[in-house]
């Protein structure tokens, strides 16, 4: 029987994923509470939801020197920036108050929830220091809605997607100026927003208590590797990510245990896992990031084509999305845009008949990146490149359009500009 078909009475049994997270959704509170106490007037406790009006500053008072981009990810510590956001839930009070503080340590209980049972996701976006001297996020919207979705999935507190994109924006208010000074335009850093359950109680149970932190890192950039990238294929005794699993989510859960392939794959010269999903071998995501590939159909037509997002087996890229939808914008009529499940037997079809054109990686560490190669049970994909192992005609376009954006050499609405604070606010 269809989920459709089945009485509502009997939805939660068919669709319980579903069904808990709309309740969790239902039960947060939709207005803030009152000043002196949680409750709603009448006896009955109110908990707090995220506020990000109410953050409050201590800045830091040894700023450290901001290193060289190069030096900065040379070593075996990511460096951060001088500043992070946090902020405490307890399901009996809700959210306490935001706090922008110096960076530092965590203090946690050897007992918490995230260092057990997996109780942590996060998010990664990117902010930019634009040619016209602006500051800018990419579409930070769509990072706080999915950060929200993959709360609910691993039961930790939600929260007003926008509230977490107030506080994004403010501590890039106070670490972008210097950390990404106008001089030095065409530099990013990597923001990473993370939620972690941390009630210090052994149990497998969904945490009671839980804390939010935003830090802002370096990062290296891995967007143009010498002769493009190289993909192995996942070995037949491992999967990534399964139909009815939380590959659309991103917890951490997603990551350790795809590490041992990865590590791997490395030693024999590729760059990354091109996972395969099923006994068709369906192709889904090139290591952690989106895949595609530009090939001409049988019929002529040439085609842009990646994995779908319906059976919720991959995540949805935010890089991903903006690929999909500059090329239907922009390409239209010259290239058709196709999400929908396709096969490694596929592709080797498709090279040996010499339909394959060029292929990519997109998501936000490595942006927009090339690919050259696809290893396959000892048979080697080798993927067109441009002139000089430069992007592809299609990968080049849309890596330009969007990085454009980021810069600023486009205005655009998917770049949110900071609103940089010259001088410090005051302190608490």
């Amino acid at each position: 029987m269809a989920p459709s078909a089945v009485p509502a009475s009997q939805q939660d049994d068919v669709n319980l994923t579903a069904a808990a997270i709309h309740r969790k959704e239902a039960a947060q509170p939709a207005t803030k509470p009152h000043p002196n106490g949680h409750s709603n007037g009448n006896g009955v406790a109110k908990v707090a939801p995220l506020d990000a009006s109410l953050l409050t500053y201590t800045l830091t008072e040894n700023p450290r020197p901001v290193p060289d981009e190069a030096v900065a990810n040379a070593g075996d510590e990511t460096v951060a920036t001088d500043h992070m956001v946090t902020a405490v839930w307890r399901a009996s009070t809700g959210w306490a108050t935001p706090e922008l503080k110096p960076y530092g340590p965590l203090s946690l209980m050897p007992t918490a929830s995230c260092l057990h049972y997996a109780t942590e996701c996060f998010e990664g976006l990117k902010v930019f220091r634009g040619y016209d001297g602006k500051l800018r996020i990419f579409r930070p919207d769509r990072n706080a809605k999915r950060m929200h979705m993959s709360a609910g999935r691993i039961s930790l507190p939600l929260f007003e997607p926008a509230e977490l994109e107030k506080l994004m924006v403010a501590l890039l208010s106070v670490d972008g100026p210097r950390w990404l000074p106008k001089d030095k335009p065409g530099n990013f850093l990597y923001l990473r927003p993370t939620l972690i359950g941390t009630q210090s109680q052994l149990g497998v149970q969904a945490p009671k208590e839980a804390m939010l932190y935003i830090i802002v890192t370096f990062m290296p950039r891995m967007d143009s590797p010498p002769g493009g990238m190289r993909l192995h294929t996942s070995p037949e005794d491992m999967v990534r990510a399964w139909v009815g699993g939380f590959g659309y989510a991103k917890v951490g859960a997603n990551y350790g245990p795809s590490l041992m392939a990865t590590q791997d794959a490395r030693r024999r010269g590729y760059h990354q896992i091109l996972w395969l999903y099923g006994e068709q071998g369906e192709c889904t995501e090139a290591g952690a990031s989106n895949f595609f590939i530009v090939w001409k159909r049988k019929d002529g037509q040439k085609e842009l084509i990646t994995a779908p997002l319906d059976d919720k087996l991959i995540l949805d890229g935010v890089t991903r999305r903006s690929c999909i939808e500059v090329a239907k914008e922009r390409l239209a009529g010259e290239i058709e845009v196709t999400e929908r499940k396709y096969t490694i037997a596929e592709l080797i079809e498709a090279d040996a008949e010499g339909r394959i054109l060029e292929s990519f990686a997109a998501g936000t560490a490595y942006f927009i990146c090339p690919v050259s190669q696809i290893h396959h049970r000892g048979q080697d994909i080798n993927i067109p490149m441009g002139p000089e192992g430069a992007a592809g005609e299609i990968t080049g376009k849309i890596k330009g359009w969007i990085g454009d954006i980021m810069y600023g050499r486009e205005q655009h609405p998917w770049g949110f500009i900071i609103p940089e604070k010259e001088s410090r606010p005051a302190e608490d």
